[in-house]
């Protein structure tokens, strides 16, 4: 396990990253396999249609801001870490992704507490 600073995140998570809390559907999507699934609490979005239509409404209906806490990387993947601060439910979350990567594209995410 390796701590890894936001500059040193591949590419792809640092856009998935990016254009997730930019709600940026199409962003989002070119960085994953066709077959990609993301985890979000404890349901699965599976395929860019499914994961399309989950970034654009995930947690739409709340006003938040985002910020880096770290991440680690291992022969598996990356785990990126995040603390959100807004108006949703207990104001304040702290989330990790855990990202598998296929060659340079994402093949899961996994978004947990």
């Amino acid at each position: 396990m390796t701590n890894t600073d936001w500059d040193a995140l591949p590419d792809t998570v640092r856009t998935f990253m990016t254009a997730l809390d930019a709600r940026h559907v199409d962003h989002v999507l070119t960085t994953l396999t066709p077959d990609a699934v993301v985890t979000d609490e404890g349901h699965d979005y599976k395929g860019h249609n499914d994961i399309g239509s989950w970034v654009a409404t995930a947690a739409g209906e709340y006003t938040y801001t985002t910020a880096f806490t770290g991440a680690t990387t291992t022969a598996a993947g990356v785990d990126v870490g995040q603390h959100l601060e807004g108006d949703f439910p207990g104001g304040v979350a702290d989330l990790h992704y855990r990202f598998t990567l296929a060659g340079a594209l994402i093949s899961r995410v996994v978004i947990e507490p």
